[in-house]
């Protein structure tokens, strides 16, 4: 009765305020973006579109993990979730007209260093969580879907396979499940990770002739296609072995008898 107690008790005001107030200054960095620019309609829309499901998204996990506190480090994350929603209007708002480059990559450059913060502040707080690990993935994943998007506008669609690999790895899960089972921590694939958006955002800031900006996104794709086939194939693999294992274990039973 007590533990029901206080699972009754819990009160998730504190946290929701939180990203109250992340969805708040989302609508002020499109306001005065939609200023600076005289973002059209598409930018607006698809702005407050990630604005509302970065709210609801993240209101519903907090309440189902029954966190405490928002705690600092999804402070960060949730100014990065901020800047990538930025970086979503820009794009969008480019089909239309072309966005400075110079804004666009300024606010991708701040959201792809504070990737690196998070992290961090959360090991040094003692505030890390699967939620906030979640968290940060999933904002990772969409700003490198958004650079996709832009940078194949110049180069062609088969960029969309650099953005689009993690979602279809999540789909290919739901068909087979052995892919959802957890993989053990690599420095190679955190480094695959966090050079994809480095490199778009270089093919992406105009930079370079456009031979060399393909020779970049390549550089990007190789790895990328490599850093799955790999945690594919491990998967694969371990999901062979546990239902090898139950087989191995009645066929002694059946000896010993």
């Amino acid at each position: 009765m007590a533990l029901n107690n206080t699972y009754d008790a819990y009160d998730a005001r504190p946290v929701q305020q939180e990203t109250a107030v992340g969805a708040g200054a989302q609508i002020l960095l499109l306001s005065l973006l939609g200023t600076a620019i005289g973002m059209g309609t598409a930018g607006w829309l698809t702005g407050l579109a990630f604005a509302f499901a970065t709210w609801a998204v993240l209101s519903r996990a907090l309440h189902r993990s029954r966190l405490p506190s928002f705690g600092p480090a999804n402070r960060v994350t949730l100014g990065r979730a901020t800047l990538v929603g930025g970086v979503t209007a820009l794009v969008a708002d480019s089909f239309r007209s072309a966005p400075p480059v110079s804004l666009l990559v300024g606010l991708t450059a701040v959201a792809l260093i504070l990737d690196g913060v998070d992290g961090k502040v959360a090991r040094r707080t003692g505030t890390s969580s699967q939620l906030g690990a979640r968290f940060d993935m999933e904002v990772d994943a969409f700003l490198i879907l958004v650079l996709s998007v832009y940078v194949a506008m110049d180069q062609g669609p088969w960029v969309l396979l650099i953005g689009g690999m993690r979602y279809a790895f999540v789909a290919a899960a739901r068909v087979w499940p052995w892919l959802t089972a957890p993989l053990p921590p690599s420095t190679a694939r955190k480094t695959v990770a966090a050079l994809q958006g480095v490199l778009l955002l270089l093919a992406g800031a105009e930079l370079l002739p456009p031979a060399v900006n393909t020779g970049v996104v390549l550089l990007a794709l190789g790895p990328l296609v490599w850093s799955f086939g790999r945690d594919v194939l491990w998967l694969w693999r371990t999901s062979r072995t546990r239902s090898a294992a139950p087989t191995a274990e009645a066929v002694r039973e059946l000896v010993a008898q």
